[in-house]
């Protein structure tokens, strides 16, 4: 899979590298820009805070990962997201 990174002040792709902001600021993106709700969230082994924000409606997503201090990285974004409950 192919990572993307945003920039959250132009809304412009970055490559090579992750954006990272306050949590808060980066939260307000997501829902304002892209309409985008928090999906799921788990910690890392590092103590970090992993979260995925998806749209419903329009299908986008945002991987993005918080230390302790509150500074939010974008790690990947995409389209065509899709909830689902898998049965095993």
């Amino acid at each position: 899979m192919k990572l993307i990174s945003i920039a959250l002040a132009l809304i412009l792709p970055v490559s090579a590298q992750a954006v990272c902001a306050p949590r808060d600021g980066v939260i307000n993106n997501l829902a304002t820009k892209y309409g985008e709700t928090r999906q799921s969230i788990g910690l890392g082994s590092s103590g970090e805070l992993l979260e995925i924000f998806a749209s419903n409606d329009t299908g986008t997503w945002t991987i993005m990962v918080t230390n302790a201090a509150g500074m939010t990285c974008i790690k990947a974004t995409g389209q065509a997201f899709e909830k689902f409950a898998e049965i095993i």
